[in-house]
């Protein structure tokens, strides 16, 4: 059931609304009522605590801090490739981010943009490219070590990469940008063939229809939702998306409206067991006020040495980093690649 008692509040806020609006105690009454019933009628509980703590957890011990390699291992290593799940596990990683895509024959790959062009010698979108051609291309083409430690390297298949996850004994983050069908179809046709992966791994994404397709698809995997507050009104650097003022203001007033319900609904009706947030917006009061709630928050991207300390010595939850041996301040980077860093930092 719906915990009321946590949301009383929202609902009289609700109802007060529809009241001022309407001037109908009637109306106002059936549209607060008609929102509960949705929500108790096509919420999807949580996975079992137990089966959570599993993949979120997976050392048994609270005091441990998970740490999970970006994109497998984005600075050390090429990229969602292979080698990057290899690195990170030699690395110590606890677990690794992969990013999913589909080639134009509908095959399941590891890629975060949505073009091959910034990591691999090819050019195009991948939805427009078969198997076949993606799979000729060197995914390490433009990773600032190719040629030093890496060879060339294949774009991995979702299979070929939980299958060496798997091996390797890491959590897998399974980050899903776009087309929700499509993913939470080829998602739930992997956990039928290792159903290892329903306490080794996590589907995540910005977009909460891609968590409740997959929440239908296999109510029994863990989810969480990925979330930066103010991404709709705000680039990465902090400056405005819009030029006009009037396309500005009603962009803040989206993200308003969206961390609202990133907090008090998408979560309960969805049915997470996470949240996995910006780093500049986690703070030890922000981790309570979830645990009371029994969701985790997974941080990212924690990159710089200090940043690492707090969240394990302070704040005691996972983290999403960019390298497991470097310090990844931005700057710092640039001092030691000449401006090339082989991985777009900070974009999830």
């Amino acid at each position: 059931m719906l915990q009321v008692g946590d949301e009383w509040m929202y609902f009289a806020v609700v109802f007060l609304l529809t009241l001022s609006g309407t001037r109908s105690a009637t109306g106002a009454s059936v549209l607060t009522a008609s929102l509960y019933v949705f929500l108790v009628m096509f919420r999807f509980p949580p996975v079992p605590l137990e089966q959570a703590s599993r993949v979120l957890r997976p050392n048994g011990l609270s005091s441990d801090v998970p740490v999970v390699a970006h994109r497998a291992a984005g600075h050390d290593a090429p990229e969602n490739t292979l080698a990057a799940i290899r690195e990170a596990s030699r690395n110590g990683a606890t677990g690794v981010e992969l990013d999913l895509s589909f080639t134009a024959d509908g095959v399941a790959v590891l890629l975060h943009d949505d073009t091959v062009d910034r990591t691999t010698n090819g050019s195009g979108p991948i939805s427009g490219l078969r198997l076949a051609h993606v799979k000729s291309l060197d995914a390490a083409a433009r990773h600032r070590l190719r040629g030093e430690r890496f060879g060339v390297q294949i774009v991995p298949t979702l299979q070929e990469a939980l299958q060496e996850c798997i091996k390797h004994s890491l959590t897998i983050f399974l980050n899903v940008k776009c087309y929700p069908d499509k993913a939470a179809a080829a998602l739930a046709e992997m956990y039928r063939r290792h159903p290892v992966l329903y306490n080794s791994s996590i589907v995540c994404s910005f977009e909460p229809k891609v968590i409740y397709k997959m929440r239908q698809a296999d109510p029994h995997v863990v989810t969480g939702l990925t979330h930066r507050p103010w991404s709709l009104s705000r680039h990465g650097d902090g400056t405005p998306t819009h030029a006009v003022v009037v396309a500005q203001f009603w962009s803040e007033l989206l993200d308003v409206l969206l961390d609202w319900a990133h907090h008090h609904l998408l979560w309960d009706l969805c049915g997470v067991s996470a949240v996995l947030v910006h780093k500049d917006f986690i703070s030890l009061d922000y981790v309570q006020y979830w645990a009371g709630r029994g969701v985790e928050v997974v941080g990212w991207p924690v990159n710089t040495a200090v940043e690492k300390h707090y969240y394990q010595d302070l704040l005691k939850i996972s983290y999403v980093t960019d390298s497991l041996l470097e310090d990844c301040d931005p700057q710092v980077l640039r001092g030691h690649t000449g401006g090339q860093t082989g991985v777009a930092l900070g974009s999830h």
